[in-house]
């Protein structure tokens, strides 16, 4: 069944932590943020994808013994989730973009277990 209130605020997170990312990168790449565009929206889009994904993954369970809202359980799948989407745009980077990967890889984890947390107040 899905947790409404945990995929709303795991999308609002990662459109958030998207935001972030446009800032980062924009700063770091050659011409800006104007003839960057494109690929920025890009990157936002990666991070709110994160959010709709790890947002869906509220039954997943990665440690046994551990409850579902455990923040243990949620840190180790939001970085699984974090490192599979954030390789998609690393490797339309053709594996240059090392910060915004790491970046990915911290935004799952904030993203779940903020999630997790929240949803369950």
């Amino acid at each position: 069944m899905v947790n409404y209130r945990r995929l709303g605020i795991s999308i609002v997170l990662g459109a958030v932590l998207g935001v972030l990312c446009i800032i980062g990168v924009g700063s770091r790449l050659p011409g800006g943020y104007i003839p960057n565009i494109i690929f920025l929206i890009g990157m936002w889009y990666n991070r709110v994808i994160m959010g709709l994904v790890i947002g869906l993954a509220d039954d997943i369970m990665i440690l046994r013994g551990h409850e579902k809202s455990s923040l243990a359980n949620a840190a180790i799948r939001g970085l699984i989730f974090g490192i599979l989407v954030s390789s998609a745009i690393f490797l339309s980077t053709e594996f240059r973009d090392l910060p915004s990967l790491f970046a990915g890889f911290a935004y799952g984890i904030i993203i779940d277990a903020v999630g997790t947390s929240m949803s369950n107040r």
